[in-house]
């Protein structure tokens, strides 16, 4: 079964001191393009294959999806959409979130998902898996 791999926007991308935080909306647009690179491609590194949705909060809401790449914007906390989302779905499928986020992590595994690192997604869409990232 197809799992769903829910990234938590905000979080992977403040993973990266790239400046994002001057243009943050500009920084998840560029997130859900690599993300949409992916989509659809066999698994590679820690990340499986499977339907991706990329979840935003803030200044990040205005960021349209694209093709393979929904993008849900956080009404109010992002932690609590991802939270609803994998209880809306963990027990149909697996469910793998996307954080770092220590609470937000402890929250989605108590109820049943797995965990990527941004450091591992980020080495498979930009590295297709072979680079080595915590």
């Amino acid at each position: 079964m197809e799992p769903l791999i829910v990234v938590d926007g905000a979080n992977v991308v403040g993973s990266v001191p790239d400046g994002w935080w001057r243009d943050r909306a500009g920084a998840a647009t560029r997130l859900r393009d690599a993300l949409a690179v992916r989509a659809g491609a066999p698994a590679a590194g820690a990340v499986p294959a499977g339907e991706i949705v990329l979840v935003v909060e803030g200044a990040a809401r205005g960021v349209p999806p694209i093709d393979g790449v929904p993008v849900q914007a956080a009404p109010h906390s992002g932690d609590d959409h991802i939270v609803a989302l994998v209880a809306d779905n963990v027990d149909r499928r697996p469910v793998v979130v996307v954080t770092s986020d220590r609470g937000l992590r402890q929250r989605v595994t108590d109820l049943g998902a797995s965990i990527v690192s941004p450091g591992r997604l980020l080495a498979t869409i930009l590295y297709g898996g072979r680079r080595d990232s915590t």
